[in-house]
């Protein structure tokens, strides 16, 4: 809205120095042309008194020029004057009024140019129009120049008050431009916001009512964002209880054959090719419970309001520290150092064991991703009121055209072939840290290492 603000003074104001200039122009023009037309009369009425000389010459009797011009010409201006080809001056009258002797200002550029034959006038400071008119005698020779004077302070007069009007009009064009973006606001800019965020709670399946109690486009886009919430949220429960009734019905006859299996196992003692089929049971079965019970961990937080996760003030520093000694093992026996730097107090709102699981998942990633006889960094600090756990890894890296995706259920990125895994890892961690208002951050180079940074809001 201030950039709606400021483009539209702007304009306002290249408009208002664009008519002013306009109006000066016109205005002066429109001068010009009426005092073209008096130095016209003003001319006819000289050659009139030129005319009368010769013949009064011709007559034998005795003419002169400047006075009658002067006589004839008084009351053409405030100021009336006759100059020779000489420049000098040979006649003046004010106010209609002939004097003898004067010392008026002569503005001798006036003079020269008339000389040439030319109409010329000049402004000057206290708003006085000098024009100066070149008069020729029968010969075509500039032998005078007559120039009138005209008070035109009443022009200036007009401009200021167009001008104070225009500002007038500036001042209540700013009011009501305000106003109109303030409505605009209110009634555009409030309603798209509110959408923006409805579907940003929607990208979070966060699917709830959008009300917009309006008829025009807004209020269709906000019908249209109720209806695609609906059946996405409908399709993602469906899903949702699909994989929760294929786990649990999958769970016993599962436990059957993983017992089984193990029994068969353990009682081949002869057939060695035999004992491997059986080894190899046991193995996929056990990778089998292990996905399982992912799935039934992801259909119980699905279902699990906030209320019956149950939250407490905990030191996520302590926390992350208990998870990584208990992989320090694991870490340690494929030859990977844990470097741990924790900050002393990190206090936060979680559910300890889910939270737990999250960092552990993520620790256990990187142990199984990464080479031998590397180091595996974790640390916790607050950054901009915000409490961080962050493990870098100097492992396989992923791909850049997988990070977008890795944090989504099941999927595996191209080069995860390295170890086994479900493909849901992550996306639980992903949706326990989005449990507790947080988010998980993933930064990661090929052949450099994986950084995966938990985000939460500090208490």
């Amino acid at each position: 809205m201030l950039n709606y603000l400021f483009f539209s003074v702007l304009s306002f104001a290249v408009i208002i120095f664009s008519v002013d200039k306009a109006i000066d122009y016109f205005s002066f023009a429109t001068i010009e042309k009426k005092m073209m037309e008096k130095a016209d009369l003003c001319e006819l009425s000289f050659r009139e008194v030129l005319a009368r000389h010769d013949k009064a010459i011709a007559e034998g009797q005795d003419s002169n020029v400047p006075r009658s011009a002067l006589e004839t010409l008084k009351a053409s201006g405030k100021e009336v004057r006759i100059y020779d080809s000489n420049r000098q001056l040979l006649g003046l009258a004010v106010d209609g009024i002939i004097i003898a002797d004067g010392s008026p200002l002569i503005l001798k550029g006036n003079i020269d140019r008339a000389l040439q034959g030319n109409y010329a006038y000049t402004v000057t400071d206290d708003k006085l129009l000098y024009f100066a008119i070149p008069i020729q005698d029968k010969y075509y020779q500039n032998i005078y120049v007559f120039e009138f004077v005209e008070d035109i302070s009443y022009f200036y007069d007009i401009m200021d008050q167009i001008r104070n009007i225009l500002l007038v009009g500036a001042a209540g064009f700013l009011v009501l431009i305000t106003i109109s973006s303030l409505f605009i606001a209110r009634t555009t800019t409030k309603p798209i916001k509110y959408l923006l965020a409805a579907t940003e709670n929607f990208s979070k399946q966060q699917f709830q009512q959008v009300h917009l109690n309006r008829k025009d486009e807004l209020g269709m886009l906000a019908a249209g964002l109720n209806r695609m919430g609906i059946q996405i949220n409908d399709y993602i429960q469906y899903q949702k209880q699909f994989v929760s009734n294929v786990s649990h019905e999958l769970k016993t006859p599962l436990a059957a054959i993983r017992g089984f299996s193990q029994y068969l196992y353990e009682g081949e003692k002869e057939d060695k090719e035999l004992q491997k089929i059986y080894f190899h049971l046991v193995h996929e079965s056990e990778r089998l419970t292990l996905l399982i019970n992912e799935l039934l961990l992801l259909s119980r937080f699905d279902k699990a309001g906030p209320e019956e996760i149950g939250t407490e003030k905990t030191n996520l520093s302590e926390l992350t520290g208990q998870v990584a000694a208990d992989l320090r093992a694991k870490a340690e026996s494929k030859g990977i150092t844990l470097e741990i730097k924790l900050e002393k107090a990190v206090w936060v709102y979680v559910n300890k064991i889910l939270m737990s699981h999250a960092i552990a998942n993520i620790l256990d990633n990187a142990i199984k991703y990464s080479h031998a006889e590397t180091s595996i960094k974790i640390e916790t600090f607050i950054r901009q009121k915000e409490a961080v756990i962050q493990i870098r890894d100097q492992g396989i890296g992923i791909d850049e055209d997988d990070i977008a995706r890795v944090q989504e259920r099941f999927y595996r990125a191209k080069n995860s072939n390295a170890a086994k895994g479900s493909g849901l890892g992550l996306s639980i961690c992903k949706e326990i840290a989005e449990k507790f208002n947080g988010r998980l951050e993933l930064e990661s180079k090929m052949d450099v290492g994986t950084t995966v940074s938990i985000v939460l809001p500090l208490v």
